[in-house]
């Protein structure tokens, strides 16, 4: 394989947390007086910043209504999320090859890391991955390429010849200013004609489509 390392952001590329982000949501904007969008809308935020997906459904930018609905939405997606969330049918598989192949595979999202690492410690994965960085621990948030070089600046590893795989086209942003390759998983709901002003190496229909073409063994 060409890449020295592979990361991947998180929702609606490696896991599904919809459930706990709509129940997260319908709780905060119905705590705060504000009307609930349908689950699609809700799924459109998948990515973003808690504060910039507040604004986007309610038209409200002022900072302590976004710092309010983070508090509010923490209080029922937080623990749901630590309870667990499902990953991708692939994921678990690609992993444990990355993994097998010696090829570090590191998770740079916007969920919060004690999240993040409740999430694979439930799938018994956090032992294949080399990092895993939060909203909480990277410098600023995506598309700002901080997080990602910090993952590459710790395993020595040139961004070019590093691989991100993300859903949105913030990620494919983020790949771009941070100057590794990127490949677009279609799990979630970017289709591929939103990536057409990036540069990208691959488009991935699904996480079996990214190993084969990463020329790995899916492993169980």
């Amino acid at each position: 394989m060409e890449f020295q390392a592979v990361l991947f952001d998180f929702d609606y590329t490696l896991g599904d947390a919809t459930r706990a982000v709509a129940a997260g949501f319908t709780h905060a904007l119905t705590e705060m007086g504000l009307p609930v969008p349908d689950e699609q809308a809700i799924r459109a935020t998948v990515g973003m910043m808690l504060e910039d997906a507040f604004t986007l459904v309610s038209g409200d930018s002022r900072p302590e209504r976004q710092a309010e609905f983070r508090r509010l939405f923490g209080q029922v997606a937080h623990p749901m999320q630590l309870e667990g969330v499902p990953l991708f049918p692939g994921a678990r598989e690609l992993l444990l090859a990355l993994h097998g192949a010696g090829i570090p595979a590191a998770v740079v999202s916007s969920k919060r890391t004690d999240t993040l690492r409740a999430i694979f410690d439930k799938h018994g994965l956090t032992g294949a991955l080399s990092h895993i960085v939060g909203g909480d621990l990277a410098p600023r948030p995506k598309p700002d390429p901080s997080g990602v070089l910090l993952v590459l600046d710790e395993l020595h590893i040139p961004p070019a010849e590093a691989l991100f795989c993300g859903d949105t086209v913030i990620d494919a942003e983020t790949a771009r200013r941070a100057g590794t390759h990127f490949c677009a998983v279609l799990n979630g709901v970017t289709g591929p004609a939103a990536f057409a002003p990036f540069p990208v190496d691959h488009i991935a229909p699904d996480l079996p489509d990214l190993t084969a073409w990463l020329g790995l063994a899916a492993q169980t």
